[in-house]
């Protein structure tokens, strides 16, 4: 999901939450149901969802395993929080400036303009 997250960040999410296109969601994997993964639900399409990686490059989303049923979504995203910086990083400008972005909501974007396609 880079460039929208990093290794290492923390999501806060809602389970059951209404999904709409352009949500960042946490899904069982379709090919092993004790993976859970995260992607982005681009549109509703006939049998679930669509969705993709923001990272155009990595093709673990729909474009591999197709349309995901809704029973395997499990929660929607709402709070994205970075990892802290680690103990070599951490000067008072780079702890000021990981206070400053740690905690962001998860925004929808529009489903189309994440991916280059």
């Amino acid at each position: 999901m880079v460039p929208t997250l990093n290794p290492g960040d923390h999501l806060v999410v809602q389970y059951g939450a209404p999904v709409r296109p352009g949500d960042i969601v946490l899904m069982r994997h379709p090919f092993r149901q004790d993976l859970l993964i995260v992607k982005r639900a681009v549109e509703r399409r006939e049998g679930g969802w669509w969705v993709l990686g923001d990272n155009p490059y990595v093709e673990n989303d729909s474009r591999e395993f197709g349309t995901v049923p809704d029973e395997f979504v499990v929660a929607r995203a709402v709070v994205r929080l970075r990892r802290p910086p680690r103990a070599g990083q951490r000067s008072a400008v780079a702890l000021l400036s990981w206070a400053a972005s740690a905690v962001r909501p998860v925004l929808r974007s529009s489903p189309r303009s994440s991916f280059a396609r």
